[in-house]
Formats: C-alpha cells, sequence, structure tokens
C-alpha cells in the first residue's frame, strides 16, 4: 500500500500534469540546416515538470519519449532541460565526439555545491589528468587489497543482521555497504565519528533533490551543504598524517598515487574526490544490492540457481579470481542493472550549438542523458518490464543490439572510473547471503520508489529472510 507521502505526491504530480502548457520548440535550427528543432512543453510555471519526475521519474521520461521522440524538452526547477533517450542519442552526449558538452557545468545546477571538483565534475584535459591518477586506485592490487578489506566487514555484518518477516532489505543494505566504505574507502572503524560521517555523506546526497535550492536553515539544500562542510573538514584534518603513513584504504591511497607521468593531488583534490568516491561507491551499490535480492526473492528459481553456484565454489567468500566462476551471478547482475539502473540520469550542458541524433541542441542548453529509461525501451529490448537475466547468456546477447543499449556505467571519457571495484563488491555481498540466508518476497508486493542517484526504494524493501540451516 503506498505512503501517505507518496499518495500526495502522486496527487500532486496528477494535478500539475493537467497544467495547460502548449508544445513549442526549444530553438530554431539554423535555416541552412537539415536539423530538427527540439519539441517539448514547460508545464506549471517556475516548477515545470518537476512533480511528475519526482513522483513517478521513468513513466513520465518515457511519456515524453512516446510524444515527442528520443530527444524533447521539459521545463523543472525555472531551466529548460533536454532528456535524451535511446541508445543513439545516449551515445552522442556521452562520447561528445566535438566536445560540444560539459560534464561539469551540466552537473553545477544539480549537485554541484556538494560535490564540486569530483572526478564526474570536470572536463577534457583536467579530468583526464586526474583521471590517470585515479586509476591507480582501481588497478587489480588495490582492488585485491579492497576486496581482502571488505569481505570480513560483510561477514561480521551479514552476522548480526537480525532477520525475519519484512525484513527492511534496502536500510540495512545501505548500513552494511556505508560501514564497509568506511573502513575500505577511510580506514575507520564503526564508532561515534563513523556514525557522524555517514549522515554528513546522507545529507549532502539528499542535498540535490531539494526543490528550494537555497541556503534556508533546516531545508534539505542547507542540510547538504553543512554535510559537505563536515565531510571536508574530516578529511583536511587526516591527510597530513595519510600521507605519512601508506595504507590500503583508499583515502590513504590517493595521498600517495601518481600517474605515470608523475602526477599527484594536492590536498583540495583529494579531498573532493573522496566525498565524490563515497557518495557514487556506496549508493549506487546498496541500489544494485537490495534490487537484486527483492528480484531473486520474486524468482525463486533463479535464487535456488545462483546459490547452487556459490555453494559448489566452496568459498564462504568470494576472491578476486573467483569473479568470473559465478556466470549466474553475473547474468543476474547485468539484469538488475539494466532493469533498475543504480544511475537513472546525468546531466551536461551544451558548450556550443550542436546537434544530437538529428535534433539542434543551442549553446547553454542542459541536458539529461537515461540511460534507465534507455535500458527499458521495447524498440530495443524484447518484453523489457520482465527480469530476465538469460537475455545476457550467449545464445541471446539482447545487449549486443547497440553499443549503448545497455550502458549503466556510462561511457566515453565519463565511464564509471568504479566500475569493476562496484561489481566486485555486489557479487562478494551477494555471494555471502546466498550461502547464508533464503527470502521471499510476499505475493503482490511491489517496491514503492523514489529518486536519488537512480530509482530507490522508498519502503525500506521488506523481504521476508530467514537463516539457512
Amino acid at each position: 500500500m503506498p505512503s501517505l507521502t507518496k499518495t500526495f505526491q502522486t496527487g500532486l504530480a496528477a494535478a500539475a500534469a493537467r497544467y495547460p502548457s502548449s508544445e513549442q520548440p526549444l530553438a530554431q535550427p539554423p535555416v541552412d540546416s537539415s536539423l530538427k528543432p527540439v519539441m517539448g512543453d514547460y508545464g506549471m510555471p517556475l516548477l515545470g515538470h518537476t512533480l511528475e519526475a519526482l513522483a513517478d521519474p521513468l513513466g513520465s521520461t518515457m511519456e515524453r519519449y512516446q510524444r515527442f521522440g528520443p530527444v524533447s524538452w521539459a521545463g523543472s526547477l525555472g531551466l529548460k532541460i533536454v532528456q535524451l533517450v535511446g541508445p543513439a542519442a545516449i551515445e552522442a552526449a556521452w562520447m561528445n565526439r566535438d566536445r560540444a558538452f560539459s560534464s561539469e557545468q551540466g552537473w553545477e545546477p544539480m549537485i554541484g555545491p556538494f560535490f564540486r571538483r569530483g572526478i564526474m565534475l570536470m572536463d577534457f584535459e583536467e579530468h583526464m589528468s586526474h583521471r590517470r591518477i585515479l586509476q591507480q586506485a582501481f588497478n587489480r592490487p588495490r582492488l585485491l587489497a579492497y576486496l581482502d578489506m571488505m569481505n570480513p566487514r560483510i561477514a561480521k555484518t551479514l552476522a548480526n543482521w537480525q532477520v525475519g518477516q519484512d525484513f527492511p532489505i534496502y536500510t540495512r543494505s545501505k548500513e552494511m555497504l556505508l560501514s564497509v566504505a568506511n573502513e575500505v574507502f577511510m580506514g575507520i572503524e564503526i564508532g561515534e565519528e563513523a556514525a557522524e560521517l555517514e549522515e554528513a555523506f546522507e545529507a549532502a546526497v539528499r542535498g540535490g533533490q531539494a526543490i528550494i535550492r537555497a541556503d534556508v536553515k533546516y531545508g534539505t539544500w542547507a542540510r547538504g551543504l553543512r554535510g559537505r562542510e563536515r565531510l571536508q573538514a574530516f578529511f583536511r584534518s587526516e591527510i597530513a598524517q595519510r600521507r605519512t603513513e601508506p595504507g590500503d584504504d583508499l583515502f590513504s591511497v590517493l595521498c600517495h598515487s601518481e600517474s605515470d607521468e608523475g602526477e599527484t593531488f594536492t590536498d583540495e583534490d583529494i579531498i573532493n574526490h573522496m566525498i565524490f568516491a563515497m557518495m557514487a561507491a556506496h549508493d549506487t551499490s546498496t541500489i544494485a544490492v537490495s534490487m537484486m535480492t527483492y528480484f531473486l526473492g520474486r524468482h525463486p528459481d533463479w535464487q535456488d540457481r545462483l546459490r547452487a553456484e556459490s555453494l559448489a565454489l566452496g568459498k564462504p567468500t568470494l576472491g578476486y579470481d573467483d569473479l568470473d566462476a559465478l556466470p549466474g551471478l553475473d547474468l543476474a547482475f547485468k539484469e538488475t542493472l539494466r532493469y533498475n539502473a543504480p544511475v537513472g540520469m546525468l546531466f551536461r550542458k551544451a558548450i556550443k550549438d550542436t546537434e544530437v541524433d538529428g535534433y539542434f541542441i543551442p549553446k547553454g542548453t542542459l541536458v539529461s542523458i537515461n540511460p534507465w529509461a534507455t535500458m527499458k525501451l521495447e524498440q530495443w529490448w524484447p518484453d523489457p518490464t520482465r527480469w530476465d537475466p538469460e537475455r545476457f547468456a550467449s545464445d541471446r546477447r539482447e545487449d549486443k543490439v547497440h553499443r549503448f543499449a545497455w550502458a549503466p556505467f556510462g561511457g566515453g571519457a565519463h565511464k564509471c572510473i568504479g566500475l569493476y571495484f562496484g561489481g566486485m563488491e555486489v557479487k562478494a555481498i551477494m555471494h555471502q547471503m546466498l550461502q547464508r540466508f533464503e527470502w521471499t518476497v510476499p505475493p503482490g508486493y511491489y517496491p514503492e520508489m523514489t529518486y536519488g542517484t537512480g530509482p530507490t526504494p522508498a519502503d525500506g524493501l521488506p523481504v521476508n529472510i530467514k537463516r539457512r540451516g
């Protein structure tokens, strides 16, 4: 049953959708071009279509795709935002072959105050320079060290779960992933400081979802700003010691990393990248773990299949060389990311006139790239609303229909630098969960979704879970 908040939100969205708003072109293409204008409408004054997008982000995106095609525009929070849906459209923005799109300027109005100067909020040569240094923190030896650190933490957390009926798997997974991030990324143990930092991270992540985007006391935006300030203070106070003492956690690694060309990070660089990495790592992995648990609860045949794989491996925890030894788990992981992309949309800003899929995009346009909606298009994915891991099996490979049909990790220069870390973390958790637990989803239950970094369970995602044996 929907919560009162969700019911209220849906009611407001329905009312907003009825507001009369005329369709019009975003801008007229150059007269000597064969480009098409981007069509759309603003919606309500100031808010635009914000309420519809918050209540049902996928549904509202799909509705506009059906009305206007792969490139359209809509009003939101005083801005006109172009929506890109479909493999060809998102490829044009991600590959950015004529350098017409800025990631930094695209993200700035959305999350800039909270994650400014993170790797995703950089462009061109500066982005590549920072990425070369960051890659040293995600090479194979480093991933091995991270996995060795996270496995005991996962085991300890799962052993302490008080499982039973209506166990909130999203809520408990988020707590676990934050504790893993504290240890693997920051090198600190669970305690009062860790809890305070977790609260600061949560506030910073939620800051970008604020409707009132100003430093108003007690507001979501303001809490995000205070969270960012607390995180900056913590990392700044620790850097001097981390620079003198080597360690395997990401924070210590970044303090000592340098590219093959000898480039290193300043103190401020490390602070900015750590704040962004903590957000990117724990939030997306939490969505993937909890939603895979949900789907396996709805599909017991797949749960049994994956459990048999994990038991046959004969190891309580997953080693790095075991990541390719569980083919069923890999199929389920990929299908979960397709069905419920942990990052549902990404932003760019056109810094010169350009075109996407035959449509004219004028300079100054804010653009949203929509991989979640793209991975649910019937044109590219047969029966897209069915959770079907076999679509990634070698005899089907439905993802091969277009290089950007399946794109949960992005593409081009900004493709997720932590994609191997994320896959490793999710699989390590699921391997242990499958051996320890069995679970089901109540008949007819479907999670109430909201939107954070991506589609997120708003109800804690209750499942019925028990220990095996």
